[in-house]
């Protein structure tokens, strides 16, 4: 019998590049999954746009003036929740989410951080990275995918990591940004299959019918 694709929810504030490689994969099979559902929070989130031109559904969820937090992210578990989702992946997105959402996915959110684990949590990490490389004190920065348990930034438990070298020569805007290359492309794909339990298009899954078993937690475990 075939295994059911893996459903994922894309959470994106910005361009949305990260969400094009996860769009990538699973078109051309790399990933036996699907992405069900984009949601934004920005209007000019061009990750939007990439999702209508993948025929994916997308949602622009924004915060209501004066709106908390929990609030907001009661809303946005409502949206996220519609689209039965096996995993959120949070790919750009600005906004640390509460345990209002956190809560009601345990385990099944992850994050693409474009730093190496304990090095530059929170935004702006790529400019970051090239400041320090022009002051001497860095040679390379990095990539991580990391479960999202709670509402520390950028720390939770690491599923893989990759070095990024940065070039002086192969800078995109005046700024200056490390020519990252977006190497979450190639983490993402066997991250997911080996530690988020996706197979390779043809590979068994570890799912039968729902959602794959969470990461350290045995097939039909409470909460799995």
């Amino acid at each position: 019998m075939e295994v059911p694709l893996t459903r994922l929810v894309v959470l994106a504030s910005g361009s949305g590049s990260n969400l094009q490689a996860i769009l990538a994969a699973c078109a051309d099979g790399r990933l036996r999954a699907e992405v069900a559902g984009v949601v934004s929070d920005q209007p000019d989130a061009y990750a939007l746009e990439r999702a209508r031109a993948a025929g994916v559904p997308g949602t622009l969820l924004q915060r209501q003036p004066g709106e908390a937090r929990a609030d907001y992210d009661t809303r946005l578990t409502d949206v996220v929740a519609a689209a039965e989702p096996d995993w959120i992946v949070l790919a750009g997105w600005m906004r640390i989410l509460t345990m209002k959402f956190l809560g009601a996915f345990p385990n099944r959110v992850v994050n693409l951080h474009p730093a190496l684990p304990g090095e530059l949590p929170g935004t702006h990490a790529i400019e970051r990275a090239y400041e320090q490389f022009l002051r001497g004190e860095r040679e390379r920065t990095g990539v991580m995918i990391h479960l999202v348990p709670d509402e520390g930034v950028d720390d939770g438990p690491v599923l893989a990591t990759a070095d990024v070298p940065i070039h002086a020569d192969s800078l995109p805007c005046p700024r200056g940004r490390p020519a990252q290359r977006r190497p979450h492309n190639r983490l993402f794909t066997p991250a997911s299959r080996s530690r988020l339990r996706l197979p390779a298009q043809g590979g068994q899954a570890g799912l039968s019918g729902g959602p794959p078993p969470l990461p350290g937690r045995p097939a039909g475990a409470p909460g799995s």
